[in-house]
């Protein structure tokens, strides 16, 4: 392929793909938390760990990794991490304790940050469009993170937790032979050794207030999002519920719906409308929470507010990643870096503090600290507005 042309429809459509397999693997995990614990005799809190642990790891690589995509050839480092990927998730498959598979969800994790050079690639190779591009590579992501637990959730009630790793790394392996045809190389332009390209990806944060309030909005409502999902699979598999793991995974369909509107949002952000958009994004999520606290026991508010609160979340993570990619076309993937290090450690921590608040005070817990964050992510959007 030569260098730094347009996407073409079946590129973007590839490197969607590629996005959401590779993160679907920090996901999997959670509607077979269960399982896991099971099959190793542990608790659910030592289970749960998996979900912070693959999130941690994913943080490390998207902070040490990812900068890396403005110095080397970004074909040659997705290939790489795709490839060290495939081999960790047949590791996986042979974990014989607890112990393994944190490590293994840590790796995970650090490798599965081929999604964040392949964002960053998409957009700087489709300027014109690049809100849309974006949108569609993002509903990959979405979609990935969410099929995840349906297929982990099926494959897992009738094969076995091992099966879902061994299934990734088949399909893994298939996106990269594919993406080494097919992706483009790109030209970079930082000519400085690694720890220069570290420093330098740390002073994007005083460069741009942009980035800034991105990054607090970004990690605040991933929280939400990680801490809702992680915690969902407790809820539903108690009473009055007592959903299995298949059932459980049918949830992140509802979602998915949510996922598919990325490009739209993508749209309004290109046509200069990302203020309002992160206003209704934060709007909806608050919404959702409120109906989940009122109704703790509706399978048909809780499947509206699934919807509800997917559709918020995608919205302000289109809308932000559009606006920080138009602050310098030199510098996205460090750009990249400093907001997605902070969206996923928000995503740590609010698995961690959701798992904290199941054990201690249940559902009504864990949807009131959620509501929190959320409230703390509108009063960022509102700030930035004046």
């Amino acid at each position: 392929m030569s260098e730094n042309k347009a996407l073409s429809k079946f590129q973007i459509i590839l490197m969607a793909v590629a996005a959401g397999a590779s993160v679907a693997n920090i996901y999997y995990n959670q509607p077979i938390l269960k399982e896991i614990a099971a099959s190793f005799n542990v608790t659910e809190s030592k289970a749960g760990t998996i979900s912070m642990l693959s999130q941690i790891g994913y943080g490390l690589g998207l902070f040490f990794i990812t900068p890396l995509g403005d110095k080397l050839n970004k074909k040659k480092l997705i290939i790489t991490l795709l490839s060290l990927l495939v081999v960790t998730l047949l590791l996986m498959t042979l974990a014989v304790n607890i112990p393994e598979v944190w490590a293994l969800s840590v790796l995970i994790g650090v490798l599965s940050v081929s999604v964040q050079v392949i964002l960053p690639m998409a957009a700087s190779l489709d300027p014109e469009s690049r809100g849309k591009t974006v949108g569609a590579i993002f509903s990959g992501i979405l979609i990935g993170i969410l099929a995840a637990r349906v297929l982990s959730g099926f494959v897992a009630e009738w094969f076995g937790w091992r099966y879902v790793y061994g299934f990734s790394a088949i399909l893994i392996l298939a996106i990269a032979l594919l993406l080494q045809i097919y992706l483009p190389n790109v030209k970079n332009e930082f000519k400085g050794h690694y720890f220069q390209l570290l420093q330098s990806a740390l002073l994007q944060i005083k460069r741009f207030s942009v980035l800034r309030s991105a990054s607090l909005t970004g990690g605040l409502l991933f929280g939400v999002f990680c801490s809702f999902w992680t915690t969902l699979t407790f809820h539903l598999s108690g009473a009055p519920f007592n959903f299995h793991a298949d059932i459980i995974g049918l949830f992140g369909l509802v979602a998915i719906a949510g996922a598919l509107m990325a490009p739209l949002f993508g749209k309004l952000a290109d046509k200069g409308d990302a203020n309002r958009s992160l206003l209704l994004a934060v709007a909806m999520v608050i919404v959702s929470l409120l109906l989940m606290i009122v109704w703790p026991y509706s399978v048909t508010v809780l499947i509206i507010a699934v919807l509800m609160l997917d559709i918020g979340i995608q919205a302000m993570q289109v809308t932000n990643v559009a606006m920080i990619y138009t602050l310098d076309e030199t510098s996205h993937s460090r750009i990249n870096t400093i907001y997605m290090t902070s969206y996923f450690i928000g995503g740590a921590l609010g698995t961690f503090v959701g798992l904290l608040c199941w054990q201690h005070g249940g559902w009504s817990w864990v949807t009131t600290q959620m509501l929190i964050w959320s409230l703390l992510a509108l009063g960022i959007v509102l700030k930035s507005r004046r």
